[in-house]
């Protein structure tokens, strides 16, 4: 006599099915000392809906032909979130992010605010999560297992940045020239390179980076600054000029 899901919520409310034959006329279901639910009964399957309770307990079916044999049922905790790898990201979403914790071996899904995703399980500690896009904001993390749900950590979309100018625009192949950077989305840049090679840089708002170009090769070099948000590259946007020779 099977019983799917073998495993539920300590809160209660989990539907089960149970399969078997001779069921009809079942007067009650137990899970341990607790009735559950009756929601539907055939001769060959009985649904019910699980009472709350703790660790493994018996389940039987008692009809007027008497009581059948037991099958285990898994209670199973709410689960705990402790950390997220990153607590923020681009609104495009596609980074994955690791959630630490306890109770997460069951997870189904997690959801970003009104978005969710499915989660790789990685142990009862940690699971991973491929984050799906969402609008520019914070939203709450919500972790689903078969023991329940659980919202305590938040996560930030952040927009994705755009780079409009650079000034001055040219300088020698030798590096060195101080650049003004401006574009918007630009608080959380992380790296900035020009002509492929990472540039020293500084924040100074949301519309505004500086930086000091490296040595490169004579020509024009893609500026390209990375944020939490993405990327924005202006092509082209700093010229190497060469020196004079005699």
């Amino acid at each position: 006599m099977p019983i799917s899901p073998n495993q539920g919520s300590t809160g209660g409310g989990t539907v089960v099915t149970i399969t078997g034959v001779n069921l009809s006329g079942a007067t009650a279901v137990t899970f341990g000392t607790k009735p559950g639910t009756i929601t539907a009964n055939t001769p060959t399957f009985i649904t019910v809906i699980s009472p709350s309770g703790s660790g493994t307990v018996n389940v039987t079916v008692t009809t007027p032909g008497g009581t059948s044999n037991p099958l285990a049922f898994y209670y199973v905790g709410a689960p705990f979130k402790a950390t997220l790898s990153s607590s923020s990201g681009p609104e495009a979403g596609g980074n994955t992010v690791t959630i630490a914790g306890t109770g997460l071996s069951t997870a189904t899904s997690v959801a970003f605010g009104a978005n969710s995703a499915t989660p790789t399980v990685v142990s009862d500690s940690v699971i991973s999560v491929v984050v799906p896009a969402g609008a520019t904001g914070s939203v709450g993390v919500t972790v689903t297992t078969v023991g329940g749900s659980n919202n305590g950590l938040s996560y930030t979309y952040v927009t994705a940045p755009t780079a409009t100018s650079t000034t001055p625009d040219a300088g020698p192949t030798s590096g060195g020239t101080a650049v003004t950077v401006t574009g918007n989305g630009l608080t959380t840049t992380q790296s900035v390179t020009v002509g492929g090679t990472v540039a020293p840089f500084a924040v100074i708002s949301d519309t505004e980076v500086s930086l000091v170009t490296p040595p490169g090769t004579a020509g024009a070099a893609d500026v390209v600054l990375t944020t939490t948000g993405g990327s924005a590259t202006l092509i082209g946007g700093f010229t190497y000029t060469a020196g004079p020779g005699i």
